[in-house]
């Protein structure tokens, strides 16, 4: 068994905010059908689609910054606790 005693808090935190920008287009995308669909089911035109190309742009924004941080304080408290009771074993091929 090997044993992971320290995670790079960099490095997390970039896998982090790619895995948060994927979910955040993947949500925005999932909006702009919901939202085009709604408003078209209630008669406006126009409206679905500027909400939906904002959630788009957002969205990935707010996930990957999001990402970043909580991946940042993730690893940073892996490698605090870590020192105190070991790390996670891993077993390798």
């Amino acid at each position: 068994m090997k044993e992971i005693k320290k995670v790079g808090v960099l490095s997390l935190a970039k896998i982090s905010c790619v895995i948060g920008v994927i979910i955040g287009l993947i949500a925005g995308i999932i909006m702009t059908m919901v939202a085009v669909l709604f408003t078209a089911a209630m008669g406006a035109s126009g409206v679905g689609g500027v909400l939906g190309i904002f959630s788009i742009i957002v969205l990935p924004i707010f996930y990957g910054t999001a990402g970043f941080v909580v991946g940042a304080i993730y690893a940073f408290m892996y490698n605090v606790i870590a020192k105190r009771v070991g790390g996670i074993e891993i077993e390798l091929a």
